[in-house]
């Protein structure tokens, strides 16, 4: 069905997509198979082996690239993997420009992983563009941009970092799991890859660990693909068919997270033991306007910090709360809650992390989809 004109819920539920041609159900089967009979050498109907295409992953594949605006898709067994085959691309002696406002494993798998085979990463603050140009050289391959940062809501502006990648023949990359393609399309914006941890999000159940890149140009995606086949971290169909599942209902669950993400970003604010909320949907947030202007709403991911800044509050509070669970990962229909500098930022140095604004009070919240007046009362109870 060609929904390229669509409206963005008509493409969560049908772009890309077909009933399936052998029974005509209308929900892609689970093609729970490694391998696929050839008439002859070489004579099949476009699958051989499942590492390389399969027919459930093949459709979510395409749904990806119709609600990103894509022309490609590609999907990895986790986020991290995703973002191992974009540095995969690169050879030794290549520089990474990216934010010192990171989610704490695509900083450890920049470091730990990717540095000893020789490619630079540079880190700074991408608020300001031109504080990344500085660092652009003849040796700058890529930018890595995530935004709204993790966990500190930073907003980047995509359409001038594109126009300096474009500038400087810059691969740009764009994490979009914080503002999912609901809220943020940054192809548009003029990125050339978009990365989701499709765990998050995209599947919005909790059931599923998967990451994706979508992709425009044809080139770049034909060396994704390449490496996604070579390298084998490739999900599986069952995933696949649970983050496909959960694409359907998008945009309404999203909707619902920024709806409550408003109401309790907003009643933090008041409350007195409270130091500082993280939300861009204020309007006195750093980059605001970028975000008004990129975004089509502000999102369900609220951070903050406690008057005192002593972790051992933030850990009283963490264990206080009740319908917040406290848990890695985000974006499911539950409430989450959590510690960065103890949880999903301990791979980062505690003086890089705290410069950053990573500091021991900070508390990160995932708000679900749950009624908002009861998820206030027990924040209340615990902030008590």
């Amino acid at each position: 069905m060609d929904t390229s004109k669509s409206k963005f819920a008509t493409k969560a539920i049908h772009g890309g997509l077909e009933p399936d041609p052998a029974t005509g159900a209308i929900m892609t089967p689970i093609y729970q198979t490694s391998t696929y009979i050839q008439d002859g050498v070489g004579n099949h109907q476009g699958y051989e082996y499942s590492r390389t295409l399969n027919p459930t992953r093949d459709a979510l594949e395409k749904n990806l690239a119709a609600i990103e605006n894509g022309n490609y898709g590609a999907c990895f067994g986790s986020g991290l993997a995703a973002i191992d085959a974009v540095i995969k691309m690169l050879h030794p002696g290549d520089e990474v420009i990216s934010t010192n406002d990171l989610y704490g494993g695509s900083y450890r798998i920049f470091k730990t992983i990717f540095e000893k085979y020789g490619i630079v990463f540079r880190f700074t603050s991408m608020a300001n563009p031109t504080d990344v140009e500085a660092l652009v050289n003849e040796n700058t391959k890529l930018i890595w941009a995530e935004t709204p940062t993790n966990p500190m809501m930073n907003i980047i502006d995509i359409e001038a970092l594109a126009i300096i990648s474009k500038k400087n023949n810059i691969l740009l990359a764009v994490d979009n799991t914080f503002a999912t393609p609901y809220l943020q399309r940054p192809l548009d914006l003029g990125a050339d890859i978009v990365m989701h941890s499709a765990t998050k999000y995209l599947g919005g159940h909790s059931d599923v660990v998967m990451g994706a890149l979508v992709m425009k140009d044809e080139k770049v995606a034909k060396e994704i693909y390449r490496i996604q086949n070579s390298s084998g971290a490739v999900t599986g169909p069952m995933d696949s068919f649970l983050v496909l599942r959960g694409i359907k209902t998008l945009h309404l669950r999203v909707q619902r997270h920024c709806e409550n993400g408003s109401r309790i970003a907003h009643w933090l604010r008041k409350q007195p033991s409270v130091a500082t909320v993280y939300w861009p949907g204020f309007e006195d947030h750093p980059n605001h306007a970028v975000a008004k202007r990129q975004m089509d709403d502000f999102g369900g991911m609220i951070s903050f910090t406690l008057k005192g800044n002593k972790m051992e509050d933030a850990h009283r509070i963490l264990g206080k709360v009740k319908l917040f669970s406290l848990a890695e990962s985000l974006g499911g229909v539950e409430s989450l809650i959590g510690h960065p500098a103890t949880m999903t930022h301990a791979s980062i140095p505690k003086e890089d992390r705290e410069k950053s604004g990573v500091v021991d009070s900070l508390i990160r919240l995932s708000v679900g989809v749950e009624d908002a007046d009861d998820l206030i009362k027990d924040l209340e109870q615990a902030l008590k």
